[in-house]
């Protein structure tokens, strides 16, 4: 692994505690990962990035590290605007009121709405193997569900999901993430390891299905707010999928994107879902490209 030089924190938010690494120089870069994952998604990115970035690598609220919190019958604790709000104030601890986003899966749909509701924090925003949520449940076919047959199990009201899952997270870790393109080869055996335990976690199967729950309702809620006042995504976003994930053979990545946004780019890398772990040399050399060009401001970040 490839964080040796990266100094763990963890950040009090409004709800939450959220668990991180802090390594590098230069502008301020935000890596958010997916389900069923931690922070160790970017373990073969984040030495070349520190070589041109101050990384911030964090552990979603429910996931990893970060803190559990209860939910309520809304789901509004696990809705991506209070995940969003989460990371917002970790950057700020740090001292960083605009910076970069690079985020993929679950991490991608915080930063979708990070960008939204904090437009003048995100400068440039990269999303990894994602459509709208939206637009992925108004568009779902029989591929699609039966691909990502989690989005509709975790949803279901608990305790059935948690207590399936936590009868055994390994067969759950290892089921999701082996189905995918190139089953489980992709995946060192540490960071494998990682996920398996960060879901033996107390409470970390049921904030799982709760981030789940709030994507297929409060986050809905907001997002048709957002499309009926022509809200849209203002800063520049790059869009990168794998081509032969089901994103691309269920969607249209760059046509759901450009319905709400206003400046899209993007293209499909040879790998599956997992790009940070499956192209990470390709994934990094789009980073360069698109975040190079991004300065900060003189104002050295709080310790």
């Amino acid at each position: 692994m490839t964080f040796a030089d990266f100094t763990p924190f963890r950040i009090a938010t409004d709800g939450a505690e959220i668990h991180g690494l802090k390594g590098g120089s230069g502008a301020p870069l935000l890596l958010m990962h997916g389900h069923p994952q931690t922070h160790m998604i970017w373990h073969r990115c984040v030495e070349r990035l520190a070589e041109h970035f101050t990384v911030i690598a964090t552990d979603l609220r429910g996931y990893g590290a970060s803190g559990k919190p209860a939910s309520d019958e809304t789901h509004m604790p696990y809705s991506k605007r209070a995940m969003a709000a989460d990371q917002v104030a970790v950057m700020r601890h740090f001292g960083f009121e605009r910076f970069l986003v690079c985020a993929h899966d679950r991490g991608a749909r915080v930063a979708h709405r990070m960008a939204l509701d904090h437009p003048d924090a995100v400068e440039r925003l990269m999303l990894l193997d994602i459509a709208p949520t939206l637009a992925m449940y108004e568009g779902t076919t029989r591929a699609f569900a039966t691909a990502y047959f989690h989005w509709f199990f975790l949803i279901q009201p608990q305790p059935l999901p948690e207590t399936l899952i936590g009868a055994d997270p390994k067969v759950y870790v290892e089921r999701v993430m082996g189905s995918r393109h190139a089953g489980l080869a992709p995946f060192a055996p540490q960071a494998l390891s990682a996920y398996i335990d960060a879901l033996r976690q107390p409470g970390a199967v049921h904030a799982m299905c709760e981030d789940y729950r709030a994507s297929a309702t409060i986050d809905l809620e907001h997002d048709r707010a957002d499309i009926e006042r022509g809200h849209r995504i203002g800063c520049p976003l790059r869009v990168l999928w794998g081509a032969d994930g089901t994103v691309a053979k269920c969607f249209d990545p760059l046509a759901e994107w450009r319905r709400v946004a206003r400046d899209v780019s993007g293209r499909a890398l040879e790998c599956g879902h997992y790009l940070p772990e499956e192209a990470p040399d390709a994934l990094v050399a789009e980073m360069l490209g698109f975040f190079e060009a991004f300065e900060p401001e003189a104002s050295p970040p709080m310790q």
